[in-house]
This record gives C-alpha cells, structure tokens and sequence, in this order.
C-alpha cells in the first residue's frame, strides 16, 4: 500500500519562498496522479495542484503564478514550490495520490491516499 511521507514545512516570511517535497513508498508511482492539497485554520481542506503521470499536465488552482507542482518519477517524489508567500498561505499541507490520467484530478474526492501533512506558517 502506498504511503505518503511530506517535508519542507516551517515558518517563512511573507514574500518568501518554499518547496515541499513528498515522497510515495510502497510502489506504483507512475500509476498515480499525484497532488497537493491545504487546509486553512477553520476551513476546509482543498487541491490546489495535481500532476499526471503519463504526460505531466497540471492543474494549479487560485494560486496559480505562484505555486508550481512538479514531480520526480525516478525518485518517487512530488514537489510543490510556492514563491511569494502570502499570510494567507499558511496552512497544514497534504500530498495525495489518485488514479492514473491523461487529465487533470481537481477534487479530493478523486485522491485516494493522502499523507500526514506538513504545517507551513507565513509570519512576519
């Protein structure tokens, strides 16, 4: 069973910048899409990227121009950089894996497998 292990949280400042970094173990990554996924103090947890295995089309949500998702298929893992951090980033941060697709996967519902989670606080 593939298990979800994410890095690279902390504190950063506003304007700052940060990559996280997952890594899949149990197997069959390159049969997954993969994401990344937030939760805000008092609101519900949401995708904001997901890349496809087959030909690497992402989807970035309203964030898009400062978060970039992209993936390491030899080395199993899923980045997520995000470049002129925003107070309002700070958020516990899920990776996720779901079925394989030529598309884009936009809800959680079409994640499968999630992490733990990294906590990112943006503070001055």
């Amino acid at each position: 069973q593939m298990r979800l292990v994410e890095s690279g949280g902390g504190l950063a400042q506003p304007g700052g910048s940060l990559r996280l970094s997952c890594v899949a173990s149990g197997g069959g990554f390159s049969d997954y899409t993969m994401a990344w996924a937030r939760q805000a103090p008092g609101k519900d947890r949401s995708i904001i990227a997901s890349i496809n295995y087959i030909n690497g089309r992402a989807y970035v949500g309203p964030s898009a121009g400062r978060l970039f998702i992209s993936r390491d298929n030899a080395n199993n893992k899923v980045f997520l950089r995000m470049n002129d951090l925003k107070l309002e980033d700070t958020a516990v941060y899920y990776c996720a894996a779901g079925p394989k697709t030529d598309g884009v996967l936009t809800e959680q519902s079409d994640f499968h497998t999630w992490g733990q989670g990294t906590q990112v606080t943006v503070s001055s």
